[in-house]
């Protein structure tokens, strides 16, 4: 009787994400992002998870990205944030999964990036509670966000798009409040308000 192969990883958290475009974003259909280009962040929380046998939970990272058209046309400009909590293998762990090179989910939007500018370890705040969304990267990144919601209060959600940061699990549309990028030392510096945001879970698996 043949055995299962080994998982080489497995991760369940959240994911919180904000960029330039209008709510709801258009890449998320495929469409060209509102202004013909994008700035954003993709901010992932491991709730609980291993990468090759590795613990990462608890742990978060969070990519800042310049994309210069259409999201599925990649030449992603990118910088990392790894969780200061994190050990030097976990990190190393979780840029390998989250960097697409174990496969699975992760893979298809790390084939997007063409540049990783730079990979810093900083505090990272990640809170998701009562259906709102916080976000604290050191001194770099800040945001706060809400889902949109239907007349019984339910969030509206969208499921099976073109695009997605959390492929297989539904994203809850959301509208952030304050979307605060600040690194100029990597020409990536903008402020945004009541633009697109997405709220979601995931679960990651290969």
């Amino acid at each position: 009787m043949a055995t299962a192969a080994p998982t080489t990883y497995s991760m369940d958290g959240t994911l919180l994400e904000a960029c330039s475009c209008a709510a709801p974003c258009p890449c998320w259909i495929g469409d060209d992002p509102d202004g013909g280009a994008c700035d954003a962040f993709i901010a992932y929380h491991v709730d609980r998870g291993q990468v090759r046998g590795v613990d990462v939970s608890g742990l978060s990272l969070v990519l800042v990205n310049q994309i210069p058209g259409n999201v599925l046309a990649g030449n992603w400009r990118t910088v990392i944030y790894m969780d200061d909590k994190a050990t030097t293998e976990q990190q190393q762990a979780l840029l390998d999964a989250f960097g697409g090179k174990l496969g699975g989910a992760p893979a298809q939007f790390a084939a997007l990036i063409s540049e990783i500018v730079a990979v810093h370890p900083v505090p990272i705040e990640h809170l998701v509670e009562g259906g709102k969304g916080t976000i604290r990267v050191g001194q770099v990144v800040y945001s706060e966000m809400a889902p949109y919601t239907d007349a019984q209060g339910r969030a509206t959600s969208l499921h099976e798009s073109v695009f997605s940061t959390i492929p297989g699990s539904p994203a809850y549309v959301s509208k952030a409040s304050t979307h605060q990028v600040n690194i100029p030392e990597h020409g990536m510096t903008w402020e945004f308000s009541n633009r697109n945001a997405i709220q979601g879970g995931f679960h990651f698996e290969a």
